[in-house]
């Protein structure tokens, strides 16, 4: 972030330069800064809502995605400053902001190929062991293995039951039991060493983990690790008690935080609605000019502690989307989706009439979506602490929602609830705030269906 927050700096200077050059009347000068283009100073700070989506360590690591963020980023700040132009009276800059738009992105795009050429090469990866090679230990394992530039190199795996010592498992093997540790910190340079171990410890274990730590090694529990790399809680590799230890007596909520997200949450519900008013009329027409009416439909959700409640949407399926009356999963392109209905999701205004719930304190701005009741009772059967994610009211946009576009799948459903959970144990105003900046990055980026 501090990377592309001084490319944009740069591309502010140099595209004012640019700019005085081609009118010799202006200079660069304080006068011409003050008077002629103070704005400027803030496009740094928006550059950097607009990347809001490429601040994840997955999607900053693909040159891929780095670069098609960035192009996103780009038009995003230029339709942006055309709704601005065409509604602001008096001349506004069109050359300084072209000349900025392109710098930024180039900039940008050069410290990020930067940042992977150097930041990611093995030599600066720490070394970790992996202790447990059991349900979680392979699980973590795994998850080290997709990633595509994971924080640190894998050594091996540590299990006290022979059985498994010289398995491999997603590339790793397992090189022994707790013997073998104070080796490997001499050996290999070990400088982590997860603990993936969910039943009891052995004494002899616990001890060597012990020495490891008098030695500088730092010790990290396997759900933490999960959490801190992923934004997820780890649903799959979890203990029984966990649910209580981590949502009844580690789970303290501030009731100054409690108020003051009621209080924005009011605020965003009018503002909201406001914004529903003037948008309605155009909404409404495009919708029955492409498939007729209803415009708009309403649907019971799940909310806080299993309360029923309704949630009222633009329509933007056919309205024969499930004509056998069968509950059916939304998923990425779906072909059930009318074209205006497509854009509509897109930029998420689909949802404005649920600003109303909001303003009703049924919905907040922030929390898990709410789901409809059949997939509930299915999903409670499928999923371990799929009810936990009803603990608080749930939102209109979320810590799942900035992740993942829509679960069409026991198993999306399953991620989703891991991003959920992990908004629930953290929650307070400044995830509320990267949320919320992270979403207007979505809409602007128009990633959405």
């Amino acid at each position: 972030m501090a990377g592309d927050f001084l490319a944009a700096s740069v591309a502010v200077v140099l595209a004012l330069a640019l700019w005085a050059q081609r009118d010799p009347t202006l200079g660069f000068s304080l006068t011409f800064l003050r008077f002629r283009a103070p704005w400027f100073i803030a496009l740094p700070v928006l550059w950097l809502l607009l990347m809001a989506n490429l601040y994840n360590l997955q999607r900053a690591s693909s040159r891929a995605d780095t670069l098609r963020g960035i192009l996103i980023a780009a038009a995003g700040g230029l339709a942006v400053y055309l709704i601005v132009y065409f509604n602001a009276e008096g001349d506004l800059p069109r050359r300084g902001m072209l000349y900025f738009l392109i710098l930024a992105a180039l900039l940008t795009f050069a410290w990020r190929m930067l940042y992977l050429a150097i930041f990611t090469a093995p030599a600066f990866l720490r070394r970790a062991v992996i202790v447990g090679a059991g349900v979680s230990g392979r699980g973590m394992t795994e998850v080290l293995a997709r990633m595509r530039t994971p924080p640190f190199h894998v050594v091996g795996l540590i299990d006290d039951d022979p059985e498994k010592a010289g398995a491999q498992i997603a590339g790793a093997r397992v090189l022994g039991d707790n013997t073998r540790l104070a080796e490997l910190v001499a050996a290999e340079g070990v400088t982590e060493a997860v603990v993936a171990i969910t039943g009891p410890m052995s004494g002899t274990m616990f001890q060597a983990l012990l020495d490891m730590q008098e030695k500088g090694v730092r010790i990290v529990r396997m759900p933490v690790l999960y959490e801190r790399l992923l934004g997820r809680v780890p649903i799959r590799y979890l203990e029984s008690d966990w649910l209580l230890r981590s949502f009844v007596d580690e789970l303290q909520v501030n009731s100054l935080y409690l108020l003051i997200k009621r209080g924005l949450d009011i605020v965003a519900g009018l503002i909201g609605l406001v914004l529903l008013a003037l948008l309605f009329p155009w909404i409404a027409l495009a919708i029955w000019l492409e498939s007729g009416r209803p415009i708009l439909f309403r649907q019971e959700r799940i909310g806080h502690g299993g309360e029923v409640f309704w949630v009222t949407k633009f329509r933007t399926m056919r309205p024969d989307a499930e004509a056998d009356g069968q509950a059916q999963w939304a998923q990425s392109g779906d072909p059930r989706a009318t074209h205006v209905g497509t854009l509509l999701r897109k930029l998420h205004v689909d949802e404005f009439p649920q600003f109303w719930n909001v303003l009703k304190g049924e919905m907040g701005l922030i929390g898990p979506r709410p789901e409809r009741p059949e997939f509930v009772r299915h999903l409670e059967r499928q999923i371990p602490f799929y009810r936990a994610r009803l603990l608080i009211k749930p939102g209109l946009t979320g810590w799942a929602q900035v992740h993942q576009v829509y679960a069409s799948s026991v198993e999306d459903s399953a991620e989703k609830l891991e991003y959920d959970l992990y908004y629930i144990k953290h929650r307070g105003l400044l995830l509320d705030l990267w949320i919320i900046l992270r979403t207007i990055g979505m809409v602007l980026g128009s990633r959405g269906v």
